[in-house]
């Protein structure tokens, strides 16, 4: 643990710790992506679900996105009171049943509660190391914090997506998931115990600054009260929180219908998953110049252009029949997420002092993980009526042209910083 004397803001001051940090994303993002593929693959040949019982399909995803967004807006309040570490810690400990519930599972609703579990670590987990790192990072730096930490995180998501796809080929899906699951829980429980360090002191300096620079009391309102004003009062926030919830709507299509999409078409389960991995390695790896860029560019231009460039490939997907396009549009699919997703994190940490930063966040992240269940409800009930998996992806493709859309035009042109 470092003392008070050591505490200062910066990528290089903290390099240490920021790493600490980007491995404890990654590890979250192979836990999430182990479920990718594999999960929705075991759902037809298993349970008997993909071919028509739509609703019973999308539940997985809807409880996880409940769970974590709930867990979302109560881990930055918790974590002003508890710290960020302690809270890394229980949500490794919490993703301990997973792999084991997917592996004993006797009927879909065993899977329903491994997505209890994988939510309620993501919600804390995920969480932690970002505000961990924003803790860490200069004022000025919140792009490229976002851009670094989605990376990692969503990097990681696409390459275990296709890892257990493949291992699951070799040595069965069920195994696959428990080895690879118990590897990577372990990995990360050990490592945010004996390598990662508590960011408290790096936020009370933020604060302290704040309070240099504008003269404020650093009074902090309740969280019912900051829910309220983010979500109903402030305009700027409205419209990014809506635009969170809206962007989980294609990931919630890929995670769910793209996999089932795919297998209809005659691809194999590693085929689908290589064509959803190239969308998350895209996706994470792009960050590191979008996120970067929005501290210099502003945010409302990335934002939307991004959503609308998702929009664009979600309904042509279903237009096009060879392998390469799906894989050309999985790729701009990922590179418009790049442009979206860490800039709009970071859009949000502009409009909140670092006080109230962590609860902020928390608040926008339960709206956008909201929209895993949102999104996956909606289009379950889309193909339960319409009896296809493609009207999801037109549906898609509505909502996030008109999201972009409120975001052009409630979002200050210049927003940054």
């Amino acid at each position: 643990m470092q003392n008070n004397q050591s505490v200062e803001h910066g990528i290089k001051a903290n390099l240490n710790q920021i790493i600490q940090q980007l491995i404890q994303v990654f590890l979250v993002g192979l836990a999430l992506g182990m479920t990718r593929t594999v999960v929705p693959g075991l759902a037809e040949t298993e349970f008997g679900l993909a071919a028509q019982a739509f609703m019973s399909l999308v539940m997985f995803v809807v409880v996880f996105g409940l769970v974590k967004a709930t867990m979302n807006l109560l881990a930055g309040h918790l974590s002003d009171r508890w710290g960020r570490r302690s809270l890394l810690v229980a949500g490794w400990l919490l993703a301990i049943p997973v792999p084991f519930l997917i592996y004993f599972a006797q009927d879909w609703y065993w899977i329903v509660w491994a997505m209890v579990f994988l939510g309620l670590n993501q919600g804390l987990c995920w969480s932690m190391a970002l505000n961990s790192k924003l803790d860490l990072a200069k004022a000025n730096q919140k792009g490229l914090i976002n851009g670094f930490n989605e990376f990692s995180g969503y990097a990681a998501v696409g390459v275990a997506g296709w890892l257990t796809a493949y291992l699951a080929e070799l040595y069965g899906a069920r195994e696959a998931i428990l080895g690879f699951g118990l590897v990577v829980i372990g990995l990360g429980l050990v490592l945010a115990i004996w390598k990662v360090v508590d960011t408290r002191a790096w936020s009370d300096l933020h604060q302290h600054h704040h309070r240099q620079a504008n003269g404020e009391d650093g009074a902090k309102p309740s969280l019912g009260q900051m829910f309220g004003y983010a979500t109903f009062k402030q305009p700027q926030l409205v419209a990014l929180n809506q635009a969170g919830l809206v962007e989980k709507f294609i990931d919630a299509l890929v995670w769910i219908f793209m996999p089932v999409y795919l297998i209809s078409q005659a691809q194999s389960l590693v085929q689908a998953s290589a064509i959803i991995a190239i969308y998350g390695v895209v996706w994470g790896g792009s960050q590191l110049i979008t996120g970067p860029l929005s501290d210099r560019w502003g945010r409302r231009g990335l934002i939307v252009w991004g959503f609308w460039l998702c929009a664009i490939t979600s309904f042509t997907f279903v237009l096009v029949d060879t392998v390469w396009s799906w894989s050309i549009l999985a790729a701009i699919m990922g590179f418009g997420m790049a442009m979206l997703y860490p800039t709009l994190g970071a859009a949000v940490a502009d409009t909140s002092v670092p006080n109230q930063r962590a609860s902020v966040l928390g608040i926008y992240r339960f709206w956008r993980d909201f929209g895993y269940a949102a999104g996956a409800f909606l289009m379950g009930l889309l193909a339960f009526y319409t009896e296809s998996v493609v009207w999801p992806f037109y549906f898609v493709a509505i909502m996030m042209f008109l999201s972009g859309l409120w975001v052009w035009l409630a979002l200050k042109p210049n927003v940054k910083n």
